[in-house]
């Protein structure tokens, strides 16, 4: 009996440790990057952050931020992407009027429809792919359409990354490896010379003008 309250107690704890950073009504502890407020386009629907390009206007978009940063989390969520779509979870953003955009500093989980997007051809660009860095297990995406489940986490130095319960990237941070994973990539060109030099920071849903939703937006501090 005793070995049975002693399980259900650290269950309950894992619980508690969990911080939701959606409430799945408002966007209440985000903000569009370098802005004060959530761009338009960005909207609740059904429990979900939605983003549809149908209602684009001049400064409605743009990659949403949450206003807290994080250092050692596990991130969890779920997404859907649209037909054609892409967008993508970055984090470790520094929101400094130095860096133009999210992904200046910030690595990316790539999000998107395999099939029907055109960086469904390019590896390193799949749906679960550490974005340009490092290619993910296939298989691990669900059709477009459904809900898959992410898994982000950053412990002690290792980043490891699933798609539906699937490992689909794993690294260490700063080490000679990931360097050179940074210096054989897009990050390497000059436009942004601090990308994946910092390992903590914000966590961004993408505007890449597509439509996608995200929902169950989760973390534990580690």
């Amino acid at each position: 009996m005793a070995m049975l309250v002693s399980a259900v107690c650290i269950q309950a704890s894992a619980q508690e440790n969990w911080i939701s950073l959606f409430d799945g009504k408002t966007l209440n502890g985000w903000h569009t990057y370098a802005k004060e407020e959530v761009g338009s386009l960005w909207q609740v629907q059904d429990g979900a952050i939605t983003l549809d390009p149908a209602h684009r206007t001049k400064n409605g978009g743009g990659d949403i931020v949450t206003n807290e940063s994080f250092n050692d989390f596990h991130l969890q969520l779920e997404w859907k992407i649209a037909k054609n779509g892409n967008s993508g979870i970055i984090f470790f953003i520094q929101e400094d009027p130095r860096y133009k955009n999210t992904w200046f500093t910030g690595p990316e989980m790539q999000v998107l429809d395999n099939d029907g997007h055109e960086d469904g051809k390019i590896i390193k660009h799949r749906a679960g792919n550490l974005y340009d860095l490092i290619a993910g297990t296939e298989g691990a995406v669900k059709e477009v359409g459904e809900w898959n489940l992410v898994d982000i986490i950053n412990e002690k130095g290792v980043l490891t990354l699933k798609l539906n319960g699937i490992e689909t990237a794993k690294t260490t941070l700063g080490d000679d490896h990931w360097k050179e994973l940074i210096k054989n990539s897009k990050f390497s060109k000059g436009e942004s010379p601090d990308f994946g030099k910092i390992f903590s920071g914000k966590i961004a849903l993408q505007d890449h003008g597509n439509g996608v939703a995200y929902r169950n937006i989760r973390i534990q501090k580690l």
